[in-house]
């Protein structure tokens, strides 16, 4: 009996949808301070990069370019992130994060920082909206 594919809640509380690829969907963590996606491949009981087949790990690798071209067309950052932790939720997740000199972070990592702004719903719609056309141009 093969299981089915369930989001973290963690991911889906801290995340909203955007796309879906081939192999993952594609969601915005909800912090408006940063373009940061996660890519989060559609298959059960993955943990790290390694539970991946072959063929699956260079489609995430494909993705994961494609999100972080993405980020850069959209947004023009000083430096993207590219990071599969999983220390907290360890579902394999990747993120994809546009970062800039500017930001309250820079140049420390954004892991575990305590500023974060939620969107506010106007802005959430316009960013995923964004980000919808950008991919679908």
């Amino acid at each position: 009996m093969t299981t089915a594919f369930i989001l973290d809640a963690r991911l889906a509380a801290d995340s909203h949808p955007v796309a879906r690829f081939e192999l993952c969907d594609v969601r915005l963590i909800d912090d408006s301070l940063y373009p940061w996606l996660i890519l989060v491949p559609r298959l059960p009981g993955l943990r790290d990069l390694i539970d991946l087949d072959q063929s699956r790990r260079h489609q995430l690798a494909d993705e994961v370019d494609r999100a972080s071209r993405l980020l850069r067309d959209a947004y023009r950052p000083d430096k993207l992130n590219v990071a599969a932790l999983g220390n907290v939720v360890v579902q394999l997740h990747v993120h994809v994060i546009a970062r800039f000199e500017t930001d309250p972070s820079w140049p420390s990592p954004i892991w575990g920082r305590v500023e974060s702004r939620p969107y506010s719903a106007e802005a959430l719609l316009e960013r995923v909206v964004q980000l919808q056309e950008r991919l679908a141009a």
